[in-house]
């Protein structure tokens, strides 16, 4: 199991900017699956952003060109910076993790933005007002 603790969260007007950083125990990046996801109370988790096993990336489709998720290695932190904000993006933000599987091809996957993940942070609250 990792540990996971995300931070940057905070309140910003519409059209700002943030950055959230999720710091993970051990050196993770060879075997681990990386994600982040958010949820507003009362909704169903959401994923936001999402490395591949290859180290692509994916996002889903409310946040394109507008989020980068990111990682640095040697800090074993995981990044998601966010752009020109919207009231809609307003949630507690969570980053997840898990070792990757592997896929009947052969070739280790991913969940990317399935809601598989095994280990998650405790969370940091983004609010964006109009």
């Amino acid at each position: 199991q990792v540990q996971l603790v995300e931070s940057g969260g905070g309140s910003v007007q519409a059209g700002g900017s943030l950055k959230l950083s999720c710091v993970a125990s051990g050196d993770v990046w060879d075997s681990y699956c990386m994600a982040w996801f958010r949820q507003v109370p009362g909704r169903t988790r959401e994923a936001v952003a999402a490395f591949d096993s290859d180290g692509t990336t994916k996002y889903t489709d409310s946040v394109k060109g507008r989020f980068t998720i990111s990682k640095d290695a040697a800090k074993n932190t995981l990044y998601l910076e966010m752009t020109s904000l919207e009231p809609e993006d307003s949630a507690m933000y969570y980053c997840a993790a898990d070792f990757f599987f592997w896929a009947v091809d052969g070739h280790p996957a991913c969940p990317g933005l399935y809601d598989k993940y095994k280990d998650w942070g405790q969370g940091t609250q983004v609010t964006v007002s109009s």
